[in-house]
C-alpha cells in the first residue's frame, strides 16, 4: 500500500529514516568538512592540516551521526503532531519543533562533534591521530564534561539554523505541491527544496559556526581559569580577525549543507515514503 498524500510518519519510522539519512550525508561528505573546519580553526588552515588526511575523525561519525539524526527527526515529526498551534500558524510550529529537536540531537551530536573537530584539526599531534585515540585524551584531559565543550555554542548555533531551514523547507515542499497539484512530492523534488533551505541557512549562521569551532578547539581547562563568555568570544573575534574571519568557510559550508541538505532530507523522505508504503498508511 502507498502511504496517502496526508499521512505522517510513526516515531519508529521517523527514527529508521532519519538514522539513514544522518549516516549517508555525515559520510558522503566529511572531506569538504575537514577543510570548513580547518578553515575556521585559530591556528590557521594549513597548520590545522590543509588538504591532507581529509578523513581524520570519520570515526566519531560513524558511531554518533545515525543516532543523532534518528533522535532529531523522531522528535521533529512527533513535536509536529502534539503542537496545539493551529494549521495557520505550522511555520511557528515547524521552528518550535526543530528547535526542540536540535537540543534532543545535540545531547548525541555534541561529543561525537568535540572529537570530531579535533582529530580534523590534529588539535592532539601524534596522540589524537584516530577518533578512538582523540576521545581517550579528551576524558584524560576534561573528564566526561570534555566531551560536551561547546554544548552551548552548538545549541546556539543550531537553534537559528533549524528555525530558518525547516519552516524554509516545508514552505517550499508545500508551494511545490500545490504547483505540481500532487503530495507527497518524490524523493529528488524534496531534495531540491532541502537543498535551497540548507543552503540558505548555512550562509547566514556561518559566525555561529565559527564560534562553536572555536570553542570545540579551547583546550584550556575551564576549572583552572575562568573562560571568556561565547558572547565575547565573538566580539574578540569580530575585533581582533575582522568581520572575514567569522564568515570563515562560509563558501565550503554552504556547498556542503546546500547539497547536504539534499542528500540528507532527500534521502529521509525517500526512507519515509518506502517505510509507509511497507507498512500501510500511518494513522494521523
Amino acid at each position: 500500500m502507498v502511504a496517502s498524500g496526508d499521512a505522517r510518519p510513526t516515531f519508529v519510522q521517523s527514527l529508521v529514516a532519519g538514522g539513514a539519512a544522518g549516516t549517508a550525508v555525515d559520510l558522503l561528505f566529511f572531506p569538504i568538512d575537514t577543510i570548513k573546519t580547518r578553515l575556521q580553526a585559530a591556528q590557521g588552515f594549513t597548520r590545522a592540516g590543509g588538504f591532507s588526511g581529509i578523513y581524520k575523525g570519520v570515526g566519531s561519525v560513524v558511531v554518533g551521526s545515525a543516532p543523532g539524526a534518528a533522535v532529531f527527526f523522531s522528535t521533529y515529526e512527533t513535536m509536529k503532531k502534539v503542537s496545539p498551534l493551529p494549521s495557520h500558524l505550522q511555520p511557528v510550529n515547524h521552528m518550535l519543533s526543530a528547535s526542540i529537536a536540535e537540543v534532543a540531537a545535540c545531547l548525541i551530536r555534541v561529543p561525537t562533534e568535540v572529537i570530531k573537530t579535533r582529530t580534523q584539526t590534529m588539535t592532539y599531534g601524534a596522540l589524537g591521530k584516530s577518533s578512538l585515540a582523540a576521545a581517550r585524551q579528551v576524558l584524560a584531559n576534561d573528564g566526561w564534561r570534555g566531551f560536551y565543550r561547546g554544548f552551548r555554542s552548538t545549541v546556539m548555533r543550531e537553534i537559528p539554523f533549524t528555525s530558518l531551514q525547516f519552516p524554509l523547507y516545508e514552505l517550499l515542499k508545500a508551494q511545490l505541491s500545490r504547483k505540481l497539484q500532487r503530495k507527497p512530492l518524490y524523493a529528488h523534488e524534496a531534495a531540491i527544496c532541502g537543498s535551497i533551505a540548507g543552503g540558505t541557512a548555512a550562509a547566514l549562521t556561518t559566525p555561529l559556526d565559527v564560534l562553536k569551532t572555536r570553542v570545540m578547539l579551547d583546550l584550556r581547562d575551564p576549572t583552572k581559569e575562568k573562560l571568556p563568555s561565547l558572547r565575547s568570544r565573538l566580539r574578540s573575534i569580530y575585533v581582533n580577525e575582522g568581520v572575514r574571519a567569522l564568515f570563515a568557510g562560509v563558501v565550503p559550508r554552504t556547498l556542503w549543507i546546500s547539497a547536504g541538505g539534499a542528500v540528507f532530507l532527500g534521502v529521509y523522505e525517500w526512507a519515509v515514503h518506502g517505510l509507509m508504503a511497507w507498512s500501510g498508511p500511518a494513522e494521523e
